[in-house]
């Protein structure tokens, strides 16, 4: 939920269900179902609908645009429809938000990504005043698979990385997935750092973020651990479809001296 706040006189408090929607599509048939908007709060609030593509950055942070050219092969947004577009919802109230999807005769096997995002707006004739309000963008996120494709993934390469602070050395394993198919999958497993006496300092769990498909994924890990210099193993244990991958590579954290400076 992005949240932003604009002067005015109320805040608000919006719930959507469900935030996931996963469905088969069938190439030529619509895919209709509805969602619940409600609103907790004490005042009525006025909401837009948007249709959204999607993607997941280097920080395994969802991105939410209205249009986004690399995931055109992808993406279900022009198959979307939402009914109504704009809407009011008194206190304490809740409203469906019905939705579809026209599957294209001539859709291509593979798995495809939408959105649709629901922004509040000023209430029609509102003024702004000095108080703060709070703008709630919620998003519902679609996933529609075409066909059967096979799941396609491996784990692409680990490594340690510093995390930039002078002051406190401290570091970050990355694990870097791929997907070289055409269906999304979400990767779950954990990484292990070990010493050279094989102790087991520190063990990560994969956050199970999609891996889209045609694509390299980062997750990044934080390590509470604060590394001595030295060499370590980066083991991973990581479940891609029905098939369980195990990788290590062996790492070296440098002396926070010859970590680098800034260029």
């Amino acid at each position: 939920m992005l949240m932003l706040t604009w002067p005015v006189a109320a805040q608000v408090d919006l719930g959507l269900s469900p935030m996931r929607v996963e469905f088969p599509a069938v190439p030529g048939k619509p895919v209709s179902g509805a969602l619940i908007l409600s609103n907790a709060g004490p005042a009525k609030s006025r909401v837009r609908v948007e249709l959204l593509d999607l993607y997941v950055d280097e920080t395994t942070t969802p991105q939410f645009l209205a249009n986004a050219p690399a995931e055109a092969a992808y993406s279900c947004r022009n198959w979307l429809s939402a009914n109504p577009m704009e809407l009011e919802i008194n206190p304490r109230n809740q409203v469906l938000v019905r939705y579809t999807v026209r599957v294209p005769a001539a859709a291509s096997e593979r798995s495809y990504h939408c959105a649709l995002g629901f922004r509040t707006l000023p209430a029609v004739g509102e003024t702004t005043g000095t108080a703060m309000r709070t703008a709630v963008r919620m998003i519902a996120v679609f996933y529609g698979t075409v066909g059967t494709p096979a799941i396609s993934g491996v784990i692409k390469h680990l490594k340690l990385e510093p995390v930039p602070n002078p002051a406190t050395p401290l570091w970050r394993a990355v694990v870097i997935m791929e997907n070289s198919g055409l269906m999304l999958y979400r990767p779950v497993g954990d990484l292990e750092i070990v010493d050279s006496s094989g102790k087991v300092i520190e063990s990560k769990k994969l956050a199970s973020f999609p891996v889209l498909p045609r694509r390299q994924q980062r997750f990044v890990l934080p390590l509470n651990a604060r590394l001595s210099p030295g060499p370590y193993t980066l083991k991973a244990r990581i479940e891609v479809g029905d098939e369980i991958q195990e990788a290590s590579v062996a790492v070296v954290a440098e002396a926070p001296a010859t970590m680098g400076a800034p260029p």
